[in-house]
């Protein structure tokens, strides 16, 4: 497939970007603020997701928008495909738990369907066994939040310069193996355990939309797209013309 690099826009319109497996829109309130108008799709209701929100599954809303050709209202696709069995904190878990069991892998299949695009993707993932190109890692100390929030980037149909992953001022404040640690980040996952409370959360995260636990465990900091999509919109170089 030929690479896209150049669009076109209507002057004053803001190019529109997919996202996919939204949750509550960490990664789309980035995106929005670099640029980007947002769609997003998920296979359960989102009534705090702040944009245009789409209930679908999401592999095949996006085959659907392929085959009927309305993917070209789009110029890039954002994606967080679920990974249990690829996840650190699951996998180290399992381990010393001695659990085992099926978790949902859809790497693989949403890249097979977002390089049937033709556009700039990006699949986002958390540290762990998930099989993706690492061309980008973030972390919230480049950001200074009070998350590190590790997350795994694969870039399709473009590039993006990779930051030096500054040095961690302390530990994440919780209990791990029996021994309690304090630190200048919180633990934003699960609950007891010295992990973060959801007002925490909002904090260190940037997150005021939603005060859902569940939905702020899944979530990126914006941040973390907000970076990202301004480097896609230097990539697709999109050029203003006459409406």
């Amino acid at each position: 497939m030929t690479q896209h690099t150049l669009m076109r826009r209507v002057p004053g319109h803001r190019p529109l970007l997919l996202d996919l497996f939204c949750c509550a829109g960490g990664a789309g309130t980035g995106y929005q603020r670099a640029g980007f108008d947002v769609v997003g799709v998920d296979i359960v209701d989102r009534p705090n997701y702040p944009f245009t929100f789409v209930r679908a599954d999401a592999l095949e809303y996006l085959a659907a928008l392929i085959t009927s050709g309305e993917i070209r209202r789009f110029t890039a696709v954002h994606s967080s495909p679920p990974c249990q069995a690829g996840c650190a904190l699951t996998v180290g878990t399992n381990a010393s738990q001695g659990w085992g069991g099926t978790h949902n892998d859809l790497v693989a299949p949403t890249r097979v369907v977002l390089e049937r695009t033709g556009l700039p993707y990006v699949i986002e993932q958390p540290n762990g066994r998930a099989k993706i190109r690492k061309d980008l890692s973030l972390c919230g100390e480049m950001f200074g939040l009070g998350v590190l929030r590790h997350r795994n980037f694969e870039l399709g149909r473009w590039t993006i310069d990779r930051p030096a992953h500054p040095k961690h001022r302390g530990y994440v404040r919780g209990y791990r193996h029996g021994v309690y640690r304090d630190g200048p980040y919180v633990a934003a996952y699960g609950s007891g355990g010295g992990k973060a409370t959801v007002p925490e959360m909002q904090t260190a995260m940037g997150i005021t939309w939603t005060d859902v636990r569940e939905e702020l465990t899944e979530a990126i900091p914006p941040a973390f797209s907000e970076h990202i999509g301004s480097a896609l919109l230097t990539a697709i170089r999109p050029v203003e013309v006459a409406a």
